[in-house]
C-alpha cells in the first residue's frame, strides 16, 4: 500500500486569505439580496443565484493571470463580483 503524501502548505498569506473570504461574503450577501428582490418580483425574467459556489469563483479568481479567459453560464453574478464589477452595476 502506498504511503499517502502529506498536502502541501498553500502559499496564502493571512491577509489573502482574509480577502478570500471578503469576496465569498459579498457574492453570498448579493445572491440573496438578488433572490430577496425576484421573489418580491422587483426583478425580471430568470433569477439563477450562485448561493452555495462562492469560493468555486474566488478560488477560479485567485489563479487566473492577466490574459486568462473564463467561460461562464447563466450563473454569472459570482464572477462579476469576483473580477471586481460593482455591485449596483452588476444588480443594474
Amino acid at each position: 500500500m502506498a504511503t499517502p503524501k502529506k498536502p502541501k502548505k498553500p502559499n496564502v498569506s493571512a491577509d489573502e486569505l482574509k480577502g478570500f473570504y471578503r469576496d465569498m461574503l459579498l457574492i453570498r450577501r448579493f445572491e440573496e439580496k438578488a433572490g430577496q428582490l425576484y421573489g418580491m418580483g422587483l426583478i425580471g425574467g430568470f433569477c439563477h443565484l450562485y448561493i452555495g459556489q462562492e469560493a468555486v469563483v474566488v478560488g477560479l479568481e485567485s489563479a487566473t493571470k492577466e490574459g486568462d479567459k473564463r467561460i461562464t453560464t447563466y450563473r454569472d453574478h459570482g464572477h462579476m463580483l469576483a473580477c471586481g464589477m460593482d455591485p449596483n452595476g452588476v444588480m443594474a
